[in-house]
């Protein structure tokens, strides 16, 4: 009795589950090792350019959520990872589904065709994948044609075995007895289980090397090594400004309650929000800053061109994200140091009908900012070092801008070429439905309420620190209010910014009470106006609302 088996779409998915799992893991080991491309995240990437805004809006908002609300972590780390998940699961599922369709299909052809469908499976991947990853990798050190050579082979590679996997499973063989299915579907069974384990051994040890790879490099959070700035084998590390130096408001009588935030946020701490899975890797050996558009000639700087024609400035600033939720973390401060825009624009032989600068960074990201502001407002700044040392590769290395009172979307990272434009067009957030100005908004936020610090006050009463941050752009602070369960609001004491764009630490010493208790804050900005009271979250223009917190004494 002839008998054959024709495994079915759900073999198919198993099947797909474990050869995706080994072609991530060796598309992410290659990438370690010589610097292909790595497909998941460029596929990511591609799709956060190309989905509709709303829908960008929706997830970042949706995804910031489950991360504060499960405590997921420091934020925009989470985030990072969250997105860096996704982007292997999205590619792991797309193999499953592609393999179920692939298997569910291939009963209807002849056995001899079986490669040939592998190979076209493989192809229809592969093809639009090598072509995706052409217009958004930018971090690559192989060649557009190695890269796509190296993707086509994985996915012809990854279709072939699928085809190949699918007759070895196809059982056709003249049987006379019951238990000669028996044995046959044993075969089979040992087959998968043993398909199984090679698969999840190659992917586990493919994935751990990549991943000690990774390690063993340079932390992207740390100073690139790239001629002659960061630290390198011979050399010793540089030296952070503030190791060495006391802050600005060093002595001001008001002293931040126990628990509140650093004044100074450390650069490892400062938030990371962008477009990219990874970020741009620039070497400064083969970097310019190309510098065009309505100029009477286009002309390219270095970064020493920038440290030594033009004279440099130090600004302490604190930056946000528009995407910060009520009292959330992707907020810093930290030391700025670059030149003045306006000391460049003033070399650039700008054409009478020029009124913007467009600013484009290694990932295309864009934003556009008019030349009336960048004149008369000597604080916009390109920057190249924080806290004393180059920028690190996750923060912008080479070169960003600051823009004051406006939040981080509006000011481009990686930068690469300045063109002056003869009108404002949206740029790469406000083209995806986030707000034209992005003005930042007034903040204010309770750190820590220190039942563990009671200091004694006047009369030797007993008082519980309360304290926290408060910011408006650059507008400043001039007042921050607390309000306890029922009573009348109270103000808080304010330390001395360290400068006209930072935060504002705050401290309240209260005269506390026993029981549960609900607290409140709000500020008042530099120019008078009160802080919005209606809760809104981030999207498109950044929250707003009273940050509130409630403590058992």
């Amino acid at each position: 009795m002839k008998t054959t088996y024709k495994p079915n779409w759900l073999t198919g998915a198993l099947i797909g589950a474990g050869l995706t799992a080994v072609l991530i893991a060796i598309f992410y080991l290659v990438q370690q090792l010589v610097g292909t491309v790595f497909v998941p995240f460029d596929i990511f990437d591609w799709v956060n350019r190309v989905a509709p805004g709303d829908l960008i809006r929706f997830g970042i908002e949706t995804m910031v959520k489950i991360i504060t609300t499960l405590n997921l972590g420091q934020l925009s780390t989470a985030a990072k990872t969250a997105e860096n998940a996704m982007a292997i699961l999205g590619m792991f599922a797309t193999g499953i589904v592609v393999s179920a369709i692939l298997y569910q299909l291939l009963p209807r052809i002849k056995t001899s065709q079986v490669p040939t469908a592998g190979l076209i499976a493989g192809l229809v991947i592969g093809i639009p994948v090598m072509l995706i990853s052409r217009t958004v990798d930018i971090n690559s050190t192989q060649s557009e044609f190695v890269n796509a050579i190296w993707i086509l082979l994985g996915f012809i590679v990854w279709g072939l075995a699928l085809s190949g996997i699918y007759n070895r499973l196809t059982a056709a063989r003249v049987t006379n007895a019951p238990q000669d299915d028996m044995v046959e579907a044993i075969d089979r069974r040992q087959f998968l289980v043993r398909f199984g384990g090679a698969t999840a051994a190659i992917t586990l040890v493919g994935a751990g090397l990549g991943a000690a790879l990774r390690r063993s490099a340079a932390p992207a959070n740390q100073v690139a090594s790239v001629s002659g700035t960061g630290t390198s084998a011979n050399a010793a590390p540089l030296q952070a400004w503030s190791a060495t130096h006391k802050l600005p408001n060093d002595g001001d009588p008001v002293i931040p309650a126990p628990g509140t935030r650093p004044e100074l946020t450390p650069v490892a701490e400062h938030y990371r929000i962008d477009i990219n899975s990874i970020p741009p890797t620039i070497s400064e050996s083969e970097w310019t800053l190309s510098i065009g558009g309505l100029v009477d000639a286009p002309y390219t700087l270095t970064l020493a061109d920038l440290k030594s024609k033009y004279t440099a400035s130090d600004q302490f600033i604190t930056l946000a994200c528009i995407s910060n939720p009520l009292a959330g973390e992707l907020t810093g401060t930290t030391r700025w140091t670059g030149i003045s825009l306006k000391q460049l624009v003033a070399d650039m032989k700008l054409k009478p009908n020029a009124t913007h600068l467009k600013i484009t960074s290694a990932d295309n990201f864009d934003e556009f900012v008019d030349l009336d502001t960048i004149n008369k407002d000597e604080r916009v700044m390109l920057t190249y070092e924080w806290d004393g040392l180059p920028l690190a590769v996750d923060h912008g290395f080479p070169l960003r801008v600051y823009i004051p009172n406006h939040y981080g979307m509006k000011q481009p990272k990686w930068i690469t070429t300045i063109e002056a434009v003869d009108s404002w067009q949206p740029g790469w957030w406000v083209r995806r439905g986030w707000d034209k100005d992005a003005i930042m908004d007034a903040t204010s936020v309770i750190d820590t309420i220190a039942v563990n610090n009671v200091v004694t006050g006047k009369d030797n009463a007993k008082l519980i620190p309360i304290g926290g941050m408060a910011h408006a752009g650059s507008r400043g602070i001039s007042k921050v209010e607390l309000k306890i369960d029922d009573a009348d609001w109270v103000e808080a004491e304010l330390r001395k910014p360290m400068s006209e764009v930072t935060w504002v630490i705050w401290r309240y010493d209260w005269p506390f009470a026993s029981g549960s208790h609900n607290f409140t804050v709000r500020c008042t900005d530099g120019a008078g106006t009160a802080q919005v009271m209606d809760e809104a979250g981030p999207g498109p223009g950044g929250a707003t609302g009273y940050d509130r917190t409630s403590q058992t004494v």
